[in-house]
């Protein structure tokens, strides 16, 4: 069975996927800054750790982490993990976007750059980005920050896939529509 990396777990589409890998026999590891929800599911096979994708010294402890206890081997790595800032553009700070990117952008872009030493050639990083990325969120105003930060984040992922199409692992980006979530509710 495979060894699963995935972001963004306490809820949503992370918590629903954290289910069903573990129901399928894969070894899970779930970040999220609230770790509680996966913890209460009590899946031997899955390891809850509290985590922020916006702290350089967080994500360099999972790469410790797999090193220790998954003897450094990560098969699919599903950067889930995301902000959405509900704001019109102009009363939008520097800091608002700031916010929104380090999250959805950067800290995924350090997540894969510190696990890619422990994938190998059929290893597998799925983003998940959103339509907003690609249609600038036309039925959502006030989605500036967040919508961008989605596009980056395809954009990204198209590079990626570009520069590791030779030796691995495979990068795909998936563009959701809108999804009934916690999040959205928001």
């Amino acid at each position: 069975m495979s060894k699963i990396v995935i972001t963004g777990t306490s809820r949503g589409i992370g918590f629903e996927m954290v289910k069903i890998f573990a129901e399928q026999g894969h070894e899970v590891l779930a970040l999220s800054r609230n770790n509680e929800p996966v913890k209460k599911l009590s899946l031997d096979q899955v390891n809850a750790l509290a985590f922020d994708i916006t702290s350089v010294s967080e994500i360099e402890s999972v790469g410790k982490w797999i090193a220790d206890r998954w003897d450094s081997k990560v098969d699919i790595l599903i950067n889930n993990a995301g902000t959405l800032l509900n704001k019109p553009f102009a009363e939008s700070t520097m800091e608002d976007f700031s916010e929104v990117y380090k999250v959805n952008v950067i800290g995924v872009a350090e997540l894969t750059r510190q696990l890619l030493p422990f994938m190998n050639t059929g290893g597998h990083v799925v983003n998940v980005s959103s339509m907003g990325g690609i249609q600038g969120s036309m039925k959502f105003p006030g989605l500036a920050a967040y919508s961008s930060s989605k596009g980056a984040l395809i954009t990204l992922t198209e590079l990626l896939a570009e520069e590791y199409k030779e030796n691995g692992p495979a990068f795909n980006v998936l563009a959701l529509g809108a999804v009934q979530t916690e999040m959205l509710e928001e």
